[in-house]
């Protein structure tokens, strides 16, 4: 995609029309979230709500066990800020290039919509409009929540042999995000293979499967990447290359 360096040229219109792809894929994977939010007794409308507020499938997944289990608030909070920490260093990498003109309030409201997509196509153009940012992510909100619903409907109507069925799309869906990058890097494999380590340990040792699946998020989580981080640091060479020692 050609970059658009005229800070005046990025219309609400591009926005929505750049959006359109982002809208359609979010629809099939919200829907697996509407299904799974449905199997802990989350209604329809409250399934809905969720993806209005938040708009992050993995926080969002993480936050309906919490919910379901009458976990705590700090649970939640923390389970949140770390699972969603990326978003944080999207949109203070977006705002730099955000137009001198845009106001905090309109920096806040699309801070809010910032997703691993509509950062993909936001930071291949050039200086970006508040009318063009909200956009390109009213059209992925839209999805995100319809598609939430249509999968909380098919969740209470559907007969359950096939709710379980389509509740399997869920775990496909992250499959399908760690295999590439693992396939080309051994760090990232590594880290993957040591996050389902701990959690599984977690799980099935005593005393420690007594440990809330907030906090077990928070503390694998922190350890792989801390651990991760450390071993396998990502460089740069004079000429701005990333260093592959760790792949």
């Amino acid at each position: 995609m050609s970059k658009n360096l005229n800070p005046g040229g990025l219309t609400f219109r591009q926005g929505l029309r750049d959006g359109i792809p982002i809208c359609l894929g979010y629809i099939s994977v919200s829907f697996a979230f509407g299904v799974f939010a449905t199997a802990y007794g989350v209604s329809i409308w409250e399934s809905i709500l969720l993806s209005l507020t938040n708009v992050t499938s993995a926080g969002q997944l993480a936050a309906v066990p919490i919910i379901a289990a009458s976990g705590s608030f700090l649970e939640l909070a923390a389970s949140q800020f770390v699972i969603n920490l990326r978003y944080m260093l999207m949109s203070t990498s977006l705002s730099q290039k955000m137009d001198k003109k845009m106001t905090i309030a309109g920096r806040l409201a699309v801070a809010f919509a910032v997703t691993d997509e509509t950062f993909g196509v936001a930071s291949q153009k050039g200086t970006l409009t508040r009318n063009y940012m909200l956009g390109l992510e009213l059209l992925p909100v839209v999805g995100w929540a319809a598609g939430t619903g249509l999968g909380a409907a098919a969740g209470y109507l559907l007969p359950e042999v096939v709710v379980t069925a389509l509740g399997i799309a869920i775990y496909g869906m992250f499959i399908a995000i760690i295999i590439p990058p693992a396939k080309k890097s051994r760090a990232v494999l590594l880290c993957i293979v040591m996050a389902a380590g701990l959690s599984c340990i977690f799980h099935y040792v005593p005393y420690l499967n007594r440990v809330s699946g907030g906090f077990v998020i928070i503390i694998v989580s922190v350890l792989t990447a801390a651990l991760f981080a450390c071993l396998f640091p990502v460089k740069e060479d004079n000429g701005g290359e990333e260093d592959k020692d760790g792949d």
